[in-house]
């Protein structure tokens, strides 16, 4: 397998005080990277995904497996990358890698899970065995598109929860936004084609918490930011890394319009992302709707 890295075997810029392995090696050109690959990992952000797969796509061997670990949706077609892939490389398995993954925590070597979807079954057991390694542990899964809306959908819960952070409000506001945000991410995976099940295991709940938690989390960071009273172009503007839930959030809310699924906690955050309101003000309104049964929305 061949990577295509920006660095040196230094990596300050990313991971401050890390050194990239000795085998990993790194080219100037994309056809040397892709070219004699058995497997193509897709680790580009997802405005950036189909640019760089079109670019590659010359280069690539027939049938070989492709491994998106992108957690963002196509602004524009609304795709997810998968379905990208998909458009631009008919015939290829296409999988994704998604789940808890912070990647400081993976590098220090510490315990991690993640999974793996892809429909075909056979062909997600063998790669399976590839990408697991020590103390990080895959899971597989064929549910492809409960898996990969997870890794979507929970960067905007997390940007939610980090303007509660960042307000200033307590654990116990943190924990009902999280499970308010799962139940919300559900309905809307579940609408779009997702199993229910998927968004209670890692790629769901397990990756929600993390991102929702950890101050490691570039999305948790920027809304943490926000209830600080900053604005999201500052945020962004100084930040060296994607928070994938900036670009997302508005396609998601008009995916869920047109589906019909209410999505409140999303809405707020999409209302303040786009200048139209602060992170207070939309805390205030998530507590002004009306609690009915725990299972109906809102």
């Amino acid at each position: 397998m061949a990577a295509q890295i920006n660095s040196a075997r230094s990596n300050g810029r990313y991971l401050p005080g890390v050194a990239l392995p000795a085998r990993l090696s790194a080219f100037a050109s994309i056809r040397d990277v892709v070219g004699e690959a058995d497997v193509i990992v897709m680790a580009v952000p997802s405005h950036g995904f189909r640019e760089v797969l079109e670019r590659a796509r010359p280069h690539i061997r027939p049938w070989v497996p492709i491994v998106s670990l992108a957690k963002g949706l196509e602004r524009g077609t609304n795709l997810r990358m998968t379905q990208v892939t998909g458009q631009l490389l008919p015939g290829h398995p296409v999988a994704v890698l998604t789940g808890p993954n912070l990647a400081r925590e993976i590098i220090d070597g510490r315990a991690a899970a993640s999974v793996l979807a892809m429909g075909d079954a056979a062909i997600v057991r063998r790669l399976q065995h590839l990408f697991s390694s020590g103390l990080y542990r895959v899971y597989s899964n064929t549910d492809v598109i409960g898996c990969e809306l997870c890794g979507v959908l929970k960067n905007l819960i997390a940007i939610a929860s980090g303007m509660a952070d960042g307000i200033g409000l307590g654990d116990n506001t943190r924990a009902a936004m999280i499970t308010r945000g799962l139940a919300e991410i559900s309905r809307l995976g579940v609408a779009m084609g997702g199993r229910p099940e998927t968004f209670a295991g890692l790629a769901g709940l397990g990756d929600l918490v993390t991102t929702c938690m950890s101050p490691l989390s570039r999305n948790r960071y920027v809304g943490e930011q926000l209830g600080k009273g900053r604005a999201i172009g500052e945020i962004v503007g100084e930040m060296h890394m994607i928070a994938e839930g900036v670009k997302s959030c508005p396609v998601v809310v008009s995916i869920a319009r047109g589906l019909g699924v209410d999505i409140p906690m999303i809405e707020e955050v999409n209302r303040v992302l786009s200048g139209e309101g602060s992170a207070r003000r939309a805390l205030r309104a998530l507590l002004r709707i009306s609690a009915g049964a725990e299972t109906e929305p809102g």
